[in-house]
């Protein structure tokens, strides 16, 4: 049976390996020993605020999915609370075991129980499997949605 809970520094390998294991994840991410302290500093960052929860997926004491999910308040909706579903992912050996429809149903029911209005993610353009998998679960792409990375 698969299990969640709130992701801890102890879990970080293990995270980030999910992160890079993907074709898109491979560019962007740094699989590496040690990691990166920025991946320590950002899960500090995510830990420490009430409205982010870092998710990991349990199988058996193993960890085969995670995702972020970020509560924010709007002043649009009458000053309702949404939630950002983020950096989902399940281990490839998982993949088509209904562990990601898990992983969401559950950021679903944390929306609920925030109070949320609405929950909102995107996925690549590239990932048209994800896109169809994330409209079987009853997701619609009603906005088009832009990105521009910045040059630090």
């Amino acid at each position: 049976m698969v299990t969640f809970r709130n992701a801890e520094a102890k879990d970080l390998n293990e995270i980030v390996q999910l992160l890079a294991d993907d074709v898109l994840g491979r560019e962007r991410e740094r699989y590496e020993h040690p990691l990166p302290d920025s991946y320590l500093e950002a899960f500090r960052s995510i830990d420490s605020d009430k409205n982010n929860e870092l998710i990991v997926a349990c199988l058996d004491g193993r960890i085969v999915g995670v995702q972020q999910i970020t509560f924010t308040p709007h002043l649009t909706h009458q000053g309702g609370w949404r939630a950002t579903i983020e950096g989902v992912r399940t281990a490839a050996s998982e993949r088509g075991k209904g562990i990601g429809s898990k992983l969401i149903q559950y950021a679903i029911e944390r929306a609920k129980e925030r109070g949320c209005h609405i929950i909102q993610l995107t996925t690549d353009k590239k990932r048209a499997n994800t896109l169809r998998f994330y409209e079987r679960l009853g997701f619609t792409a009603t906005h088009e949605g832009l990105k521009l990375k910045l040059k630090l």
